[in-house]
């Protein structure tokens, strides 16, 4: 039975109210009836959900913000999610959190238990950048995967819609920017502070910013607000080599089984081979998840070796 964790966020929220506590498995049937079989994650008709609500200050505290979405969580027969102050989870996971999720805001969290009590692990909601981000772990806290959000009216579908939050999972790349585009500022700054820079791709961010990807020994992701002003530059993991350009149906199906897996319903967005003196050292793929972006690394056997969050 799938689970969804239904998270009402106003982005850039002042304050927060939480309406959640001890919540056991219910059927939840939906009037639909409209079902995805393609879809990487089942279709949402009979679910069990958890409600969290987050108002902006002054707002009407009702639990049904205007700005939400759903998380998807998988959840066994009988389980159940007891809430969680941050503190009290386990140091591995609060030490990954910190590390992959820098000046994150702590949301919600829950411990997922059998029908003994025992803990079988762990999500923690967090706020990154203006996005809810919905982290799985097991009960030894070790990353299991970023959960795939979806918008209300697309619980039963294939997890985005035109116009919606998640509309780049239509494949269409409809935030890519063409490099010649890109606003004056922002190729005036690398003309200045990063001359040798190959710039390779430019993506416009959920809050109307840029993300450029840039080689220059290495892979770098430089990001830009809405007005063309620096704001971060990432170095990209396993990036040291001759880079080539590698198309996602390309990639070696245990990468492509990876992302899929450990980031459901992502949207591609580039992907590099890394060779040295001609021999294939490994990839870097860059993709979105849920308007976050990830460089994940792998090695030449396609093997997962790290990841960075970018923005």
């Amino acid at each position: 039975m799938k689970k969804q964790i239904k998270l009402s966020i106003a982005y850039f929220m002042a304050a927060i109210l939480f309406i959640a506590g001890a919540t056991s498995c219910k059927k939840e049937i939906s009037g639909n009836g409209n079902n995805d079989t393609n879809n990487s994650v089942a279709n949402a008709a009979t679910s069990s959900t958890i409600t969290v609500a987050a108002t902006a200050a002054g707002a009407a505290a009702t639990g049904s913000a205007t700005d939400s979405v759903v998380v998807m969580h998988k959840c066994e027969k009988g389980e159940r999610r007891d809430s969680l102050a941050a503190a009290a989870l386990p140091t591995t996971v609060q030490a990954y959190v910190a590390a992959n999720y820098s000046g994150n805001t702590f949301i919600k969290a829950f411990s997922v238990k059998d029908t003994t009590g025992t803990v079988k692990g762990y999500v923690v909601i967090i706020n990154f950048n203006g996005k809810p981000v919905a982290l799985q772990f097991k009960a030894d806290g070790t990353f299991v995967k970023v959960l795939e959000q979806r918008e209300k009216g697309d619980m039963d579908n294939k997890g985005w819609h035109r116009g919606g939050r998640f509309e780049k999972r239509n494949g269409e790349k409809k935030d890519t920017v063409a490099l010649s585009a890109l606003p004056s500022a922002i190729r005036a700054y690398f003309a200045a502070n990063y001359a040798g820079d190959t710039l390779t791709k430019a993506f416009k961010t959920c809050d109307s910013g840029y993300l450029v990807v840039s080689k220059n020994n290495g892979v770098f992701a430089t990001l830009f607000n809405k007005a063309g002003v620096f704001v971060k530059r990432v170095d990209l993991p396993k990036s040291n080599g001759v880079l080539a350009s590698v198309a996602q149906a390309a990639l070696p199906t245990n990468v492509q089984n990876y992302l899929s897996t450990t980031y459901p319903n992502y949207a591609f967005d580039k992907a590099d081979s890394v060779t040295v003196n001609g021999v294939l050292k490994g990839y870097i793929v860059i993709i979105d998840a849920n308007n976050t972006h990830y460089a994940v690394a792998f090695d030449a056997s396609g093997n997962f070796v790290a990841v960075k969050t970018i923005w």
